[in-house]
């Protein structure tokens, strides 16, 4: 009996995981194609149905933007993007397309944007974009991202 339990929870933890096995791809260091130093996007490989992400935007020197994010699945295997700007209130987004190579997450009760997609290029691209209506116009912004090893510690030698 205990046996079958075991295997009934570990084919409900791959079962749980498997949407986010599409997004293997996302995993890893991102720098922001034409972006000063340090404008990186990170993500955490995937585990129990849950990815991490942050983001960063340098500008002058400094960060002008940033972004703790997650990516998770609902108990009904919806994928969910949880994203909260530089401080502002978090916002969720639910995928509508998750492909082996592109994943589009809509929130049209959103104020701006209303979609975030992220389409990978192998072996090495990645085309992330945010679009929606904002004050009665339709925007789209581009973040094309080029694969980067992930930043180890800066150690500072006297």
């Amino acid at each position: 009996m205990h046996k079958i339990l075991m295997l009934l929870a570990l084919a409900s933890a791959g079962a749980h995981a498997a949407p986010l096995d599409q997004l293997a791809w996302l995993s890893g260091c991102w720098t922001l194609d034409k972006g000063e130093p340090g404008s990186v996007e990170q993500w955490t490989a995937q585990v129990d149905g849950s990815m991490m992400g942050m983001s960063r935007t340098v500008k002058g020197g400094k960060v002008a933007n940033y972004e703790f994010m997650r990516i998770t699945t609902a108990n009904d295997d919806a994928v969910i993007f949880h994203a909260q700007p530089s401080g502002q209130e978090a916002a969720s987004f639910t995928a509508t397309t998750l492909t082996a190579t592109e994943v589009v997450f809509e929130s049209a009760g959103h104020d701006f944007p209303q979609r975030v997609s992220y389409r990978h290029r192998p072996p090495a691209a990645l085309h992330a974009a945010v679009e929606g209506t904002h004050q009665g116009k339709t925007m789209r912004i581009d973040f094309p991202m080029t694969r980067a090893a992930c930043p180890g510690p800066q150690v500072q030698t006297r």
